[in-house]
């Protein structure tokens, strides 16, 4: 039984030809779905944005092409293509393309039991 069934297994990825990175858009394609964790594919235009929000778990970003421009409260970060940035739980933020840009990102909740 595989886990993570979107993707070839025993393959060696460029997870950047995974997500197509269309202009004026924001595009995602969801590896893993679990009540603990979410593994997602997100590609964003140049400047577009997906709006303030939060999750009930910690959220590490992993951009993999491009420059985002991640907002988290009030504090502003950019993270450039092979930067990472952890997002504590229940933080409101939001992401912006500087430079349209692709991302791995994995979201860990809580344990249900």
């Amino acid at each position: 039984m595989a886990f993570v069934n979107k993707l070839s297994p025993r393959e060696v990825l460029d997870l950047r030809e995974q997500i197509p990175l269309d202009e004026d858009q924001v595009n995602s394609r969801t590896l893993v779905q679990r009540d603990d964790l979410g593994i997602t594919l997100f590609s964003v235009a140049t400047d577009q944005e997906i709006g303030g929000h939060s999750a009930t778990g910690d959220a590490m970003l992993n951009i993999l092409s491009g420059v985002a421009e991640v907002t988290i409260e009030d504090q502003k970060f950019t993270v450039p293509a092979g930067h990472s940035l952890v997002i504590p739980a229940n933080a409101r933020h939001s992401l912006y393309a500087v430079e349209g840009f692709q991302m791995l990102l994995v979201v860990v909740k809580p344990q249900t039991k």
